[in-house]
């Protein structure tokens, strides 16, 4: 008899809506293990020698949710139904043009209508009032096309396609930016997208010394007829700076403060600092990077994939909860190198919607391994998330993780050769340089299989699939909450639910005994805190990380509007943040409020 896995009914509920393979009444996964051992034989068989030996070693890191590979592999793999098993994708340039543009939003329904999140830039798109060179014609501005993108998205939704996610991002120099930062301050408006402002360290400057800030767009894509005053600037799709018609001048601080204020008031836009993605990016040499995936882990250039894992850090806590409780590092050192060929191989075993989609994903060989259930973890542990003792071990668990994943990249490159777009200046690179020698060393020698290897993405699916785990290096929401999930008919189901680490303290010590210290929640974080986790973590990781900070309902505005310049200067990449408001509600509710549950943007995988 096999054991049983699962704990809760939300977890069963996850597994057989969304990962158990079956075919109408035909069903293949009779259990979990099925699921496990379809998943683990699909990616061995991409193995030229000793399939069955990997089979056996695939499953064996996937059993009791070890390893946690992003949903679409777990949906996808040895079904041989037309899906891709890539989460992510980045789309190509949105070109000016209403061919270009319509294009663009065909290639974005066929990767999502195939299971994939997709972000866009919209920064190519002329502003609004502007008049076209060739056409003439007066354009409508980037927002307003976002709304055929959104209503496309619904639109598949409608049709029982995999719910839709989706980025948008805007330069912090269009002469939109303003309409683009207030795009949602209506509830309803564009809800199947995520914004993020692309933030320059010139904008940052700029706002420092409280300068006049030059909205601007490429001279060449405007109407002949129009004159005006000039200046040159990097644009996406250029590979140099090109000339730029000044449409206004503003103050810096005025702009940051709108940004400050719409995320205060509904959440919305992210900030991502896009001089620090490139200067940080391994493949800076070859490619530019404006956009990311939707829930923003994975910055990528046009039309970059990326698949995802994440390593289960409450298995390899031994003796949890108790005071000689360990962390099982050889363990966990194991199943990194495990995962990291499963997702390389991966890039092997999965379709993709698109062949230029192909082409990037087999050339960079892209994948984005990282962590989940931390903060139960730390609680397992006896340590208080956002204490000196967590930082320091989440830095080293991530730091482990990275390393190891390097270490086994190289393996695998000298077994079966580095990745296509390798080239010389790769060991140049600002984070490469920042590993150990030994790692620095190896790649020279050998190369390396996959261009990047870390990524924290936000893992909200399969943390519940794994018995309500902590959500990747989030904080425990609540301790008890209610979650309305979506069935395979599309009606709404409510289940209360228990997190990880406080039905293990209940089951040792009895229903009424009081938690210790550790027991400490995201209502009961400052917003600081979650920077501090996320900070702690950043220079472990190659693509991203994904995290909301979130923020009470009464925290002050005049707090709050440090907290994103607080996250430039402590070296992330980007940052959201979240406080429950009139448009976006709240992403969660806790038993005692008894509302809903998360809204879809909030949805990772």
């Amino acid at each position: 008899m096999s054991p049983e896995y699962f704990t809760s009914d939300i977890a069963r509920h996850i597994w057989e809506s969304r990962y158990r393979h079956r075919d109408g009444d035909v069903v293949h996964d009779r259990s979990v293990s099925d699921t496990w051992r379809r998943v683990a034989r699909a990616l061995a068989d991409v193995e030229a020698h000793d399939r069955d030996a990997w089979a056996d070693r695939f499953y064996h890191a996937l059993e009791d949710f070890r390893f946690l590979p992003g949903g679409r592999i777990l949906a996808g793999s040895g079904t041989d139904r037309r899906v891709t098993l890539f989460n992510c994708f980045v789309m190509g340039r949105v070109e000016d043009s209403l061919d270009g543009i319509f294009d663009a939003l065909k290639e974005g329904a066929v990767t999502m209508q195939q299971g994939g999140g997709v972000g866009y830039d919209f920064s190519t798109l002329r502003p609004a009032g502007s008049r076209a060179r060739s056409a003439g014609r007066i354009s409508s501005g980037p927002v307003s096309f976002m709304e055929i993108w959104d209503t496309m998205c619904a639109t598949l939704l409608s049709t029982g396609s995999r719910r839709g996610a989706m980025m948008a991002t805007l330069r912090c120099d269009h002469p939109d930016i303003e309409a683009f930062i207030e795009a949602k301050h209506e509830e309803g408006s564009l809800r199947h997208f995520n914004l993020s402002v692309l933030i320059t360290d010139a904008f940052m400057e700029a706002v420092h010394d409280d300068a006049a800030w030059p909205l601007v767009f490429p001279d060449g894509e405007l109407d002949n007829g129009e004159t005006g005053e000039t200046i040159q600037r990097r644009w996406p799709g250029s590979k140099s700076p090109v000339p730029c018609r000044v449409f206004r001048r503003v103050a810096a601080r005025e702009v940051w403060q709108r940004i400050m204020r719409a995320t205060y008031d509904y959440a919305e836009p992210g900030v991502l600092f896009i001089d620090r993605i490139n200067r940080l990016n391994n493949l800076r040499y070859r490619e530019e990077i404006s956009a990311t995936n939707p829930c923003g882990e994975i910055p990528l250039p046009a039309y970059g994939a990326c698949n995802l894992g994440s390593i289960n850090l409450t298995r390899f806590v031994e003796r949890p909860l108790r005071g000689d409780a360990r962390f099982d590092r050889a363990g966990f050192e194991e199943t990194v190198k495990v995962a990291v060929r499963m997702l390389d191989n991966v890039v092997d075993a999965s379709q993709l919607p698109l062949p230029q989609q192909a082409a990037q994903a087999r050339g960079s060989r892209r994948i984005g391994l990282g962590i989940t259930g931390l903060a139960d973890a730390l609680i397992m542990l006896g340590h208080v998330y956002g204490g000196q003792p967590s930082l320091q071990f989440a830095h080293g668990i991530m730091q482990i993780l990275c390393h190891t994943a390097y270490r086994t990249s190289i393996v695998i490159a000298r077994e079966k050769g580095a990745f296509p777009f390798l080239e010389p200046a790769y060991a140049d690179s600002e984070f490469v340089r920042g590993l150990p020698e030994d790692i620095q060393r190896g790649i020279r020698e050998a190369g390396i299989r996959n261009s990047h290897l870390t990524a924290i993405a936000p893992t909200g699916t399969i943390s519940l699939l794994a018995n309500n785990i902590s959500s990747g290096l989030e904080p425990v929401f609540d301790f008890s909450y209610q979650r309305r999930i979506m069935d395979e008919a599309g009606r709404s189901r409510e289940y209360e639910i228990t997190d990880y680490a406080y039905r293990l303290w209940q089951e040792q010590n009895g229903d009424q005994a009081p938690p210790p210290e550790s027991f400490v929640d995201a209502r009961n974080l400052d917003p600081e805190t979650h920077l501090a986790m996320q900070a702690a973590i950043q220079p472990c990781v190659d693509n991203a990380i994904s995290k909301t900070i979130n923020v009470p309902e009464n925290f002050a505005f005049e707090r709050f509007k440090t907290l994103y310049q607080s996250a430039y200067e402590q070296g992330l990449k980007g940052c959201t943040t979240f406080r429950a408001n009139p448009v976006t509600g709240e992403v969660l509710s806790s038993v005692k409020d008894s509302t809903l549950c998360c809204s879809i943007e909030r949805e990772a995988d």
